[in-house]
């Protein structure tokens, strides 16, 4: 009888995670069970160049102490490894690990799909695989995570529809799809079910089937709700403009047709939220709709025609006869509007003649007088008459804060223009000009009042505010519609992207050096703000998103009074209904018997701007000091533990009081430079004086400065 074939030889990723998982099993010998399945994952590893893993072994009974793992209560309730290099896949045994809230492995190179076991670990909150080679499709089982509140898969190479199961984790927040190969329809009940989304990201995939109208409940959303790069087609519903006006809607680059909704969210809009579908029309595009359209109106039904009215109307059961106007009717109404309208015109001349007779206006006299000409009108009025100008005179031209300034406005109006961020105070735009030149184009809106000198004041007075470390305002436009602020472009991005590692041109990481800088330049501009500048000013918004980084990582300081400017073109003080909104939603959550839920913009706030409208010093002091914390924790200002949240400042004051050792504080990434650990010590001593309850007891920045400045020379 011939021998029966040999079995077929394994893969060499298999074979090696056979022989690993031998040897490690042969040594767990007192490991506990969450230990084993640890070093499953080890074994599945087939690379650490860092050596992220060399002190995950058996010697130790449990892996509370190891490399990236935290426990809680002696079980293991995160792991992160993030940019370790890692190389190898993910073994199903990770799901045995009960008490796993957290698993972060973020920018490394594992690949391979997600086994259906990792997904037993129902207690998950949280999921980032960001940046890594993992194919296949999402399992069903991922609707077991009844309490996952972040999904982040972006950049990786997931294929297939995304499953009906996910619309079962009701406590998501964030949702980044981004950057993979997801096709299908998003599934049903996608928007009703996951009411609670703050952030949602499903650009650069394969989507495709119509938009759910039901994603207008996304009351919770902030930031942009991403779409774009995809292949989704049909009409855009008018529930899209349900969400909150806040929320930058980018429907770019898709299979779109129809008419663009003009209300709430999606009301007002640039054509930039829009381009790359070339059935969509009406405004804000340039490509009108044919006049059979459907009614773009949301509050008319799209089958609405004004002739339903004409000869279909019942009553009762019975057709009304309701036929249209003769034709002797309708030329008497024209007719009667023709006089009407000449009758008006006789009455305004009238006045006027009396008018200019009273002030005793000649011919010649006018035209000797100063001229503000618009589009299509000019109004003149006499030289000795230009001090008390109405304000709301239309101004047409662009302004410009710099004599160096080397464009108008024709050359900014025909630039190509890109979306940047969207937030309270408006749109920012970068536009590239012809000559090749880049500038920053922050938009204020259109309509509201009209206190042009208010502004212009105000403008010029920040336009003359000029140091290395803050954003330049080149030049302002003005007009009834329209007002636009032109600052330097900042190439690198912002503070709070470099620091968690969001966007692929960062392409080096925050060395201690580079993080020191960013402190001191930041320090140095608010120093001469708040001390240097002709009013010394207050900034009142400071915040990583705000910080803007050079070529070189130079920290340049944004924003600067934007939030007055923006009040007085029209738009809400948004510092203020920021602070009445964070202080509401506190109060009703403590009077239920909840704790306070911390959005994240609150947490540069000072303690005493829930008390008082009008910003100090001091308040710039507290953000700093958050700032300080974040670029040594790496940490975001208001993360989750366990079942409620902790701001930044909240948890640094829990490590010190136990006295927890300094890498527990500093940000992983930072783990090689525990050689100038005094300067970091120093740092984090500066950070907890600035962020002190008390605002008497925060240091001034102008000594902040010079402290930071004696510790990088040394002295």
């Amino acid at each position: 009888m011939a021998s029966p074939p040999p079995p077929p030889c394994p893969s060499p990723y298999l074979l090696h995670f056979l022989l690993c998982t031998t040897s490690s099993l042969l040594l767990v010998g007192g490991l506990n069970s969450e230990g084993t399945a640890l070093l499953s994952f080890k074994a599945a590893v087939r690379d650490d160049p860092s050596g992220s893993l060399a002190n995950w072994n058996s010697s130790h009974s449990d892996p509370c102490s190891w490399n990236g793992v935290t426990c809680r209560g002696g079980s293991v309730a995160a792991l992160s490894l993030p940019k370790k290099k890692l190389v190898g896949f993910l073994p199903s045994a990770l799901g045995s690990l009960q008490s796993l809230r957290h698993a972060n492995l973020r920018n490394n190179r594992l690949f391979g799909g997600l086994p259906a076991g990792l997904f037993a670990a129902r207690r998950l909150q949280s999921l980032v695989l960001y940046g890594n080679f993992f194919s296949g499709s999402v399992p069903q089982e991922i609707g077991d995570l009844l309490y996952l509140q972040s999904l982040d898969l972006s950049r990786n190479l997931f294929a297939g529809s995304l499953p009906s199961a996910l619309t079962q984790c009701e406590r998501l927040k964030t949702l980044i799809l981004s950057h993979n190969n997801f096709t299908g329809p998003l599934p049903l009940g996608f928007g009703g079910s996951l009411a609670g989304l703050q952030k949602l990201d499903l650009s650069y995939n394969g989507f495709n089937g119509s938009i759910p109208s039901d994603l207008g409940n996304l009351s919770n959303l902030q930031g942009t709700l991403d779409l774009s790069h995809n292949r989704l087609s049909g009409s855009i519903p008018p529930g899209l403009g349900n969400l909150p006006e806040k929320v930058y809607i980018d429907l770019t680059y898709n299979d779109l047709s129809g008419p663009i909704p003009q209300n709430g969210a999606l009301e007002n809009r640039g054509p930039t939220a829009f381009i790359g579908n070339p059935n969509l029309c009406g405004p804000p595009l340039k490509n009108p709709c044919p006049s059979d359209s459907p009614s773009t109106n949301p509050f008319l039904p799209n089958n609405y025609s004004p002739m339903a009215l004409e000869g279909n109307a019942t009553n009762g059961g019975r057709r009304t006869n309701t036929r249209g106007l003769s034709k002797a009717a309708v030329i008497a109404i024209v007719v009667s509007d023709l006089v009407a309208i000449c009758l008006i015109a006789l009455l305004f001349f009238y006045l006027y003649s009396k008018a200019t007779a009273s002030l005793g206006i000649k011919e010649e006299t006018w035209k000797s007088d100063s001229c503000s000409k618009s589009k299509k009108e000019c109004i003149c009025f006499r030289k000795e008459d230009s001090e008390t100008l109405s304000d709301d005179i239309e101004q047409y031209e662009l302004v410009p804060l710099d004599k160096h300034m080397a464009f108008n406005l024709d050359e900014l109006l025909k630039a190509s223009a890109f979306v940047l961020g969207k937030s309270g105070i408006g749109i920012v735009y970068k536009a590239v000009l012809d000559s090749g030149l880049s500038m920053a184009v922050r938009r204020l809106g259109e309509g509201g009042s009209q206190r042009f000198k208010e502004f212009q004041t105000e403008v010029e007075a920040i336009g003359k505010v000029r140091h290395p470390n803050i954003v330049a305002l080149r030049a302002y436009y003005w007009s009834i519609d329209e007002k636009l602020l032109i600052y330097d472009y900042i190439p690198n991005g912002n503070l709070s992207t470099a620091i968690h590692g969001r966007s692929e041109a960062m392409k080096f990481s925050l060395s201690w050096e580079v993080r020191l800088k960013i402190m001191k330049g930041i320090a140095n501009g608010l120093a001469f703000l708040h001390e240097f500048s002709p009013k010394k000013y207050v900034h009142g918004d400071l915040k990583p998103n705000n910080v803007l980084l050079g070529l070189d990582m130079e920290p340049h300081i944004s924003d600067f009074g934007v939030g007055r400017l923006a009040n007085i073109a029209g738009g809400s003080p948004f510092l203020q209904s920021d602070r009445i909104a964070t202080e509401k939603t506190q109060n009703q959550q403590q009077d239920v018997g909840f704790s306070p839920i911390i959005s994240k913009g609150s947490c540069y706030q000072a303690p005493e701007a829930l008390k008082t409208l009008k910003p100090s010093q001091k308040w710039d002091v507290y953000s700093y000091g958050v700032i300080l914390l974040e670029l040594i924790s790496g940490r975001s200002p208001v993360f989750l533990l366990e079942t409620f949240t902790m701001d930044l400042v909240c948890w640094i004051q829990f490590c010190i009081e136990e006295r927890k050792p300094l890498s527990d504080v500093l940000d992983p990434s930072l783990s090689q430079n525990l050689n100038r650990q005094d300067e970091i010590i120093a740092a984090l001593k500066i950070a907890l004086a600035c962020v002190q309850a008390t605002p008497e007891k925060r240091p001034s920045m102008r000594y902040v400065n010079d402290t930071l400045e004696r510790l990088i020379n040394g002295s």
